[in-house]
């Protein structure tokens, strides 16, 4: 028996009975607002709840909304071409409450992801793809992009698949770059293109339904991810940098570093002496944590520009930094510079391809010689 195509067709809304529960009808009325509040909520659980990067527990929690979200959007497909007729018994609470379910699972992924890239990547690039993440949310409530049905919904399953192999492949090869991004993604572009494979086959009308519902959305996302990350706009996850600051001095102990400073008390939102005085033979520390998943092995390299007169950034030097995973603290190092002019400063932290995990700024000021008492703290 063969299937020819069926176009999805807007199903009429029944009336709510008069024997209907409270909440039946609540739902029936508001349900749209209780879809985007699902996937708000979504959002909001794992803000509260998300492990680090290369927890197990995050991990099955993600492989789990990832097929139960693939499996719903399926079903969803096979419906369209009539090959799945819904079980009697379950039929109406599912069919009323899958799209509640798939707006939930799909927030909470997507916030885990944001969260992710958010801790990897300097401001502007977090910002940039919250920006992203946010067209997102309004797209897929907006009229024009439900028009377009199932395609939309897998293509946002397909951002997630490959931000989920995007971050997990890295933390099991104990190592980031090009090779290793584009092999995570390739290989997570499989299960998809697999999942499609198996609803067309054998049956002509259900492949063409597979090919433009799966496949093409499958391709779109999939050269963004290469594209997006050919400019630089990926950040480097796993790694993430919880803490950077520019001090006076910086002595490693056995266990921990002692970091000199002459911050005033109610300069408290800054990091050591981003007001850096620098009298005759002072040399200027960067200190930096850098969290990274156990067995993790790479290297990091510490840009320092001054801004000119013109008001243009000049890189002054580059000082490679070796960073090994393993503390739950982070690793900690520092690089330090003796050569220095006045003006404003920026130190870039990034990997050696050159995707940024985090900056500082400062100003640098010169002083004579004059008494001064400095504050340490421990790290």
């Amino acid at each position: 028996m063969t299937y020819s195509p069926v176009m999805a067709q807007p199903q009429a809304i029944p009336l709510p009975s008069a024997t209907a529960g409270p909440w039946r009808l609540y739902y029936e009325r508001h349900e749209r607002a209780i879809a985007l509040s699902a996937f708000v909520a979504g959002f909001v659980f794992d803000v509260a709840t998300l492990p680090s990067v290369d927890s197990w527990l995050a991990i099955a929690q993600q492989s789990l909304y990832i097929l139960v979200i693939a499996a719903i959007l399926v079903h969803m497909l096979l419906e369209q071409a009539a090959d799945a007729p819904p079980a009697a018994a379950a039929a109406g609470w599912y069919r009323r409450y899958r799209s509640v379910v798939v707006h939930f699972l799909f927030g909470s992924l997507l916030n885990i992801y944001t969260i992710y890239y958010f801790k990897s990547s300097s401001l502007l690039a977090s910002f940039s793809f919250m920006a992203v993440l946010v067209l997102l949310l309004a797209a897929n409530e907006s009229r024009r992009f439900k028009a377009l049905g199932l395609a939309f919904k897998f293509a946002l399953l397909a951002l997630c698949v490959l931000s989920f192999f995007a971050h997990v492949v890295p933390v099991f090869v104990g190592a980031i770059g090009p090779l290793v991004f584009v092999s995570s993604v390739l290989v997570g572009s499989l299960p998809l293109a697999a999942a499609g494979w198996w609803t067309g086959r054998g049956s002509p009308a259900r492949a063409a339904l597979a090919r433009t519902q799966i496949h093409v959305p499958l391709g779109i996302v999939l050269a963004g991810f290469l594209a997006f990350y050919a400019l630089k706009l990926i950040p480097p996850v796993p790694l993430s940098m919880p803490f950077i600051g520019i001090y006076h001095g910086v002595e490693r102990g056995a266990r921990d570093y002692r970091l000199t400073h002459e911050r005033p008390a109610w300069r408290f939102w800054e990091n050591g002496d981003q007001a850096f005085v620098a009298q005759p033979g002072d040399r200027v520390y960067v200190y930096l944590r850098i969290s990274s998943p156990a067995r993790f092995a790479e290297q990091v390299l510490l840009r320092w520009s001054w801004k000119n007169d013109a008001g243009k950034w000049t890189a002054q030097d580059t000082i490679p930094v070796n960073i090994v995973g393993g503390r739950a603290e982070g690793f900690r190092g520092y690089g330090v510079k003796s050569n220095y002019r006045p003006g404003a400063w920026r130190v870039q932290v990034e990997t050696t391809d050159g995707r940024e995990i985090g900056r500082i700024h400062f100003r640098l000021t010169q002083a004579p010689p004059a008494p001064r008492v400095f504050v340490s703290e421990i790290q």
